[in-house]
């Protein structure tokens, strides 16, 4: 069959096209490693991000042109040179695309938004805790277009939405196995927030969002062994191996919240007895002051005894480190066994640090003391010698870099 001369045209223009896309795909793909370096590995100039990302001079040149023309990066100043010109610094804009952080946990939620250079310009706490009923949702989205529409629009570009939550996440599907009325059928919590917004959205769980934020911000930063606990409303872990985080086969890793501890417990949320989480979170804390207090225990927090829900984890933290006996052996007996729990941890992991984040970090060494005690107790000598157990200099923002870093290595990696 012969071919027409407008169909032999089509073609060349078919080929054309094609080639012209695989140009664009190639050069997205420099101009994310461009970004990627300059959000985690600080690399600045010219030179050194030709030498990171293996690009010529003149490609990278011309590829930083165009992203300093789209607002994504900007001129910062000047390297010191010994000779010549001196070279360019280049940083991400601050002031031109954003992502908004949602930390949902079963206490609270604070919705928080951050520029591409970890830096938050917006975050506010509410009182909408984690249920399992499908009514979260719909306030969730309620709350989070208020923020937008009130508080962060200006202007600012949202580019990506990322969340932190509890349970169990499948690392492949989404899918919360802990939390099922947020799923609806097959479609994952963060397929339902990305098509109500429209926006990409990812979706990690608490603790490993936490140890991600360590782990490019925080104490954990060069290492490649760590474990952080999570000690928040419930117990968590985030698992550092090797240097990358440890999700295991679904992404379910490091649920030390449900070892086992009491077999004569009480019952877990989970619906198992004895649980680590029902003797070490702040939730534990919270209702063992108040059974405490109810029983005639005798505690500066005594004035409460009449109105106990009144009665925040931060009262318990700030009459304990003023001395209350009762606060001070509550506090200390959840170190102890949160130390039994790790020490087991440690014996799996061979950690370097371990590094104590989440609410209950706030007790600072009124915390660490007796987790340091058990783990001196229970662990083998060699294991503890290489091995230091700090309170994180992150605090809670731990959880929300964590998120935001998951975010940008979800949108900007290329391999």
């Amino acid at each position: 069959m012969l071919i027409t001369k407008n169909e032999s045209i089509a073609e060349m223009e078919v080929e054309v096209n094609s080639r012209e896309s695989v140009v664009d795909i190639k050069k997205n793909k420099q101009k994310k490693g461009i970004l990627y370096d300059l959000y985690f590995n600080n690399k600045n100039t010219i030179a050194e991000l030709s030498n990171s990302l293996h690009i010529s001079i003149p490609s990278i040149t011309a590829l930083v042109d165009e992203l300093v023309e789209e607002k994504w990066i900007i001129e910062t100043g000047f390297a010191i040179s010994k000779q010549g010109r001196r070279p360019a610094i280049y940083g991400i804009n601050p002031n031109q695309n954003f992502i908004l952080a949602l930390d949902i946990n079963t206490h609270d939620t604070r919705i928080t938004v951050l520029n591409l250079k970890n830096e938050i310009v917006f975050s506010q706490v509410f009182d909408l805790q984690l249920k399992n009923n499908p009514s979260f949702l719909e306030t969730l989205f309620q709350l989070v277009d208020n923020v937008v529409e009130e508080k962060v629009s200006n202007g600012r570009n949202i580019i990506a939405l990322g969340v932190s939550i509890p349970g169990l996440v499948n690392k492949k599907t989404g899918i919360n196995y802990t939390y099922k009325s947020l799923n609806s059928q097959d479609t994952s919590l963060g397929k339902l927030i990305e098509n109500h917004f429209n926006l990409p959205t990812f979706v990690i769980n608490d603790s490993k969002a936490t140890a991600f934020g360590e782990y490019h911000f925080g104490l954990a930063k060069g290492k490649s062994h760590v474990l952080s606990v999570n000690v928040d409303w419930g117990i968590g872990l985030g698992i550092v191996l090797n240097g990358e985080i440890f999700d295991g086969a679904s992404g379910f890793a490091g649920e030390l919240g449900h070892i086992q501890v009491n077999p004569d417990g009480v019952l877990c949320n989970c619906g198992k007895v004895g649980c680590l989480d029902t003797i070490t979170s702040a939730s534990s804390l919270l209702k063992n002051i108040k059974e405490g207090l109810r029983n005639g225990q005798v505690s500066k927090l005594g004035e409460y005894k009449d109105s106990l829900e009144t009665i925040n984890l931060e009262m318990v933290i700030d009459a304990a480190q003023q001395g209350d006996g009762f606060a001070i052996d509550i506090i200390h007996n959840i170190g102890l066994e949160l130390g039994k729990g790790l020490s087991i941890a440690v014996h799996l992991f061979n950690p370097q640090i371990i590094i104590i984040d989440g609410v209950l970090s706030k007790a600072q060494k009124l915390i660490v003391n007796p987790i340091e005690h058990a783990i001196n107790k229970y662990c083998l000598t060699d294991f503890k010698e290489d091995l230091s157990i700090e309170i994180s200099q992150l605090s809670e923002d731990a959880k929300i870099f964590g998120v935001h870093a998951y975010v940008v290595e979800s949108l900007l990696k290329t391999a």
